[in-house]
């Protein structure tokens, strides 16, 4: 696998959250960067193989936005 894809969202409750496109995997972190670390982490747990390690994590952010009609 070459590439793996986290969709990242603000949390309601503060900080931000990220879940996996392609496999089951969902992690959390208290800012960007805190959330960086903590997705490397969850992708290294994941794959426990090195071999089989995505070369690249590719973090996709959503932002919602609520305006009046």
């Amino acid at each position: 696998m070459i590439e793996i894809i986290f969709i990242v969202e603000e949390d309601p409750t503060g900080g931000y959250t990220a879940r996996s496109v392609q496999h089951d995997i969902f992690t959390q972190g208290d800012t960007l960067d805190d959330l960086k670390a903590m997705v490397r982490d969850a992708v290294a747990c994941a794959f426990d193989i090195e071999e089989d390690r995505p070369k690249v994590i590719r973090l996709h952010h959503v932002h919602d936005e609520v305006i009046a009609a």
